[in-house]
């Protein structure tokens, strides 16, 4: 349950939810690499030792690390899907909200010079998809909800910041949330952009902690 004093975003809000979408997806393949990890464990024992030859087999001991490290990425995959199954995005006259399942915060569409859409190729025939957020004044590094989305890199424009927040989401959102944001602020919508592959970046953690502990301090 979020806090009964978080801001809350309108009635008619458009809900993105974002969390269940990926979750859709993620938990059956996060499972599916458990499954597969698990088999060839089994397989990769029963090489190693030699149960079928009466003689160890170095191989065997590869492909069981191998199989380790598969289903070790299920396990990962899974627990974060399933922390972030209630993610959500919701649209509004106010803002973009942003929302974990626990905290929920607010980018307010005053405060934004542009808002527009990256994307970038991510194998063959896949795309991941972020909306870009310029603000017109500094941005908090540290949010409680929004630091992770920080982004500091070269801007659509000169005249637009580095300093960003980068927001991904499913490749099925994009319609909906494109046309929530086109509905509000038409006038600083930027548009689409293709990146490099792997655009999205990772957050800014080392200079998050510094920047917290240092305040406690």
């Amino acid at each position: 349950m979020l806090p009964s004093h978080t801001p809350s975003p309108a009635p008619d809000a458009v809900v993105i939810r974002t969390g269940r979408r990926g979750a859709m997806t993620g938990l059956p393949c996060s499972v599916l690499l458990i499954a597969v990890g698990a088999v060839g464990v089994v397989g990769a024992v029963v090489v190693a030792t030699g149960n079928q030859k009466g003689e160890s087999n170095p191989a065997g001991y590869v492909g069981l690390v191998f199989m380790l490290l598969l289903g070790a990425l299920g396990v990962f995959l899974f627990i974060a899907n399933w922390a972030n199954r209630r993610s959500r995005i919701l649209v509004d006259a106010t803002g973009l909200w942003v929302e974990n399942g626990k905290l929920r915060n607010v980018i307010p569409w005053q405060g934004l010079a542009g808002v527009g859409l990256y994307w970038s190729k991510f194998g063959r025939s896949q795309k991941v998809y972020s909306l870009e957020l310029f603000p017109t004044g500094p941005i908090d590094r540290d949010d409680p909800v929004l630091w992770t989305l920080v982004r500091d890199e070269e801007p659509l424009h000169p005249d637009l910041p580095r300093l960003r927040h980068r927001l991904p989401f499913p490749a099925p959102c994009r319609q909906e949330l494109v046309s929530s944001v086109q509905q509000y602020v038409p006038h600083i919508w930027l548009g689409e952009s293709e990146r490099a592959e792997g655009h999205v970046g990772r957050p800014d953690v080392k200079g998050h902690r510094q920047r917290t502990q240092g305040r406690t301090q």
